[in-house]
């Protein structure tokens, strides 16, 4: 299982006056059991390089191939795409509707021919994998629940469709601290999974840190940079040109970098940072 995008190219009102090219010659690699994370400042082609992932939008030239489907061909069917890719849209609590939250996580599966006696056993263990009392909230009604419980139960309803590619939107946007915590847990555990891949975008660059294997910087419609986290971040004046934060850890380091003259390391835990400077200022001392 792998996604591959070569020379992706998207043009919003191809012809017209307020013609945008909004993916500008994308091309990536992802394989099994990864989990990246795409970044880059709002109208950078982020949301339309996920919505290429899952077939909602079609490239007008390129392809993206996703277990060995071209997503932008014609000739595949919906439901094959969605058998494969779950995208998670940002707030996808305000898309439950069913009366329980069994029901609504079971919409999914049952939409795509799981056969009823499955169903059951399928929606327990996504509500669980989810982090959630199975017993406890099975028959309650969704809106019952607290935001960050809603949206790991919107999340449940595209896992228990069994995707090999689980797309997530901004996953933590507007959650308390608690909830974000538990969504970031969740993320972790999915990371696990390594048959899974995780492709999710976000603005806070620490959780881009801690959660990604690699990472994709989107600018202007171009992919810019790729690499590992370490990589990535290490170029943080590049970054900064383009708008974009680094770790609030890295921050402090880079500017303490710059201060005392020394090699700039992206480094994303407090303790080892700490030692990272004063190890430096030891060393000047001397």
């Amino acid at each position: 299982m792998s996604i591959t995008a070569r020379h992706l190219t998207h043009i919003y009102s191809k012809g017209l006056p307020g013609e945008t090219v909004a993916l500008d010659d994308v091309s990536f690699e992802i394989e099994d059991g990864e989990c990246i994370g795409v970044i880059g400042h709002t109208g950078s082609g982020k949301s339309t390089l996920l919505q290429h992932m899952n077939g909602l939008l079609k490239p007008h030239s390129g392809e993206i191939i996703v277990s060995d489907m071209n997503i932008g061909d014609g000739s595949v069917k919906k439901v094959d795409i969605s058998k494969n890719v779950g995208l998670v849209f940002q707030y996808p609590e305000y898309q439950l509707f069913e009366e329980t939250v069994a029901k609504d996580v079971a919409f999914g599966p049952r939409n795509l021919g799981v056969p009823e006696e499955e169903i059951s056993a399928v929606v327990r263990e996504s509500i669980e994998l989810l982090g959630l009392d199975y017993d406890a909230v099975a028959d309650k009604s969704p809106f019952e629940l607290s935001g960050g419980q809603k949206r790991r139960v919107a999340i449940a309803g595209v896992l228990a469709m069994k995707p090999k590619v689980l797309i997530l939107d901004e996953p933590t946007a507007g959650l308390d601290p608690a909830s974000k915590r538990d969504m970031l847990e969740v993320i972790k555990r999915l990371r696990q999974d390594k048959s899974l891949i995780v492709v999710f975008v976000s603005h806070n660059m620490k959780d881009i840190s801690e959660l990604s294997d690699r990472i994709i910087v989107m600018n202007g419609g171009k992919l810019v940079i790729s690499g590992t986290p370490e990589e990535v971040f290490a170029r943080a004046s590049e970054l900064k040109s383009m708008g974009l934060s680094v770790p609030t850890v890295t921050e402090i380091l880079f500017e303490a970098s710059e201060k005392l003259g020394v090699e700039f390391k992206p480094i994303f835990d407090e303790r080892e940072a700490a030692k990272y400077i004063a190890e430096h200022l030891k060393e000047r001392r001397r």
